[in-house]
């Protein structure tokens, strides 16, 4: 089996339109909600988001070119040039069936929808654009991807819901693992703060109302949280085998050391509340790595902001971390981005490589009221100085699909 490790990094975040600005503000405990502009919300009830702010793709992809596509997938190629630009990888024509492309989607072109079925409604199917499907479809983040990057392996759409952007990062570790590849760009991409998206999550009851308070209203494992902001962007990661990155002199940010992915076989959008189907997940993440659970620093967490969800991953950690639960640093990047669905997995894969990297945990914003059922160490008081040996990303969807990464800092 080969190693696998981190060589790249990209995002595009509520926080920030490069990876640099985006985790400077992270740490900083900067929140990057604010009001709805994409359209006018006023009718709705939740009316706040993670919008991606004033982000110009024109150093990165061609104005005729980025008009065929939806801002998902304007987010993944303007990652991979950012990524192909800060790694110096290269893809000779003999070697492009050795890299893959895999990029998770939640929900793809909803914009796009809107548009045409109005178009439709009103002007009838003769002014259709005959780009509308090529344009809305999940899987044309990897696509767009893989003729960005010329990588011939294989080019996978993960959509799981809201652990699509882990489970493609799981999925690219695992081909490197056994050696079909030899590379991959791998991560997740979303873009559905629209009318649509924001109707179909207010009518589930799932979204914060906190309107008047936007940069405190994403409150995981907070007494007070009422619902989870909607975010957009995306989070890229080069992952390569260890005998690859090191022939070509690459920098190596992090090891990969396991993946678990679960099913929790019980509800259409709710955990059980004992989060079985959530630790089985991270358990098959530590057993893949042969790590015990006491050897585990941190969390990542999915930490979404809703009552059910935080009760049922904090439980999920007490039934696999026992008491050693209580050690863990948990840390919940959507308190300052909101919930980028799909691309949640692969912006907070990002961060929790650059949590190894910089030796820096970023904290949970908006931990002010304590929940007795949420009893754990969330870091409410900010960002922490602190070099860690594993980082566990989680993250859990609708259908009750559930995926976790373990990454390990790198040494020979």
């Amino acid at each position: 089996m080969n190693r696998v490790v981190v060589t790249g990094l990209a995002a595009i975040t509520p926080l920030g339109n490069d990876l640099a600005s985006s985790w400077e503000n992270l740490i900083a405990g900067k929140s990057g909600i604010g009001p709805i502009t994409s359209f006018d919300a006023s009718a709705f009830d939740s009316r706040i988001a993670g919008h991606v702010k004033e982000f110009d793709h024109t150093p990165y992809i061609p104005h005729k070119q980025a008009k065929r596509m939806e801002p998902f997938t304007r987010y993944a190629v303007s990652c991979t040039r950012m990524l192909l630009d800060e790694t110096g990888l290269e893809i000779p024509e003999d070697q492009a069936e050795r890299v893959g492309v895999v990029i998770g989607v939640g929900l793809g072109g909803l914009d796009a929808i809107e548009v045409y079925h109005k178009k439709l409604l009103e002007r009838g199917p003769g002014r259709i654009s005959p780009f509308f499907i090529p344009t809305m479809i999940a899987n044309m983040a990897a696509g767009q991807v893989s003729i960005e990057a010329g990588a011939r392996g294989p080019n996978i759409c993960t959509t799981t819901a809201c652990a699509s952007g882990t489970h493609a990062i799981g999925y690219a570790y695992t081909d490197i693992m056994l050696g079909r590849i030899d590379a991959a760009i791998c991560g997740g991409v979303e873009s559905t703060v629209t009318p649509l998206g924001v109707s179909g999550f207010t009518a589930m009851k799932a979204l914060s109302t906190r309107n008047d308070d936007p940069e405190r209203a994403s409150r995981p494992f907070d007494g007070e949280r009422d619902g989870f902001i909607m975010g957009e962007g995306g989070g890229v990661l080069l992952l390569e085998s260890l005998e690859h990155a090191q022939k070509r002199g690459a920098t190596i940010l992090a090891e990969v050391a396991g993946f678990g992915a679960s099913g929790d076989a019980f509800h259409m959008t709710a955990p059980p509340e004992d989060g079985s189907g959530m630790a089985l997940a991270m358990r098959a993440a530590l057993r893949e790595a042969r790590v015990a659970p006491e050897d585990v620093d941190c969390i990542n967490a999915h930490g979404t902001s809703t009552k059910l969800n935080d009760l049922c991953e904090t439980r999920a950690l007490k039934t696999v971390f026992g008491d050693h639960a209580y050690k863990l640093n948990i840390s919940a990047n959507k308190s300052q981005i909101g919930h980028l669905l799909g691309a949640a997995g692969g912006v907070e894969g990002v961060f929790s490589v650059k949590t190894l990297a910089e030796g820096i945990i970023p904290g949970t914003a908006n931990q002010t009221t304590p929940d007795p059922d949420c009893d754990l160490d969330y870091c409410a008081s900010g960002s922490r100085d602190k070099q860690v040996e594993y980082v566990l990303s989680n993250s859990f969807g609708f259908g009750g699909t559930n995926g976790c990464i373990l990454f390990k800092r790198f040494s020979d």
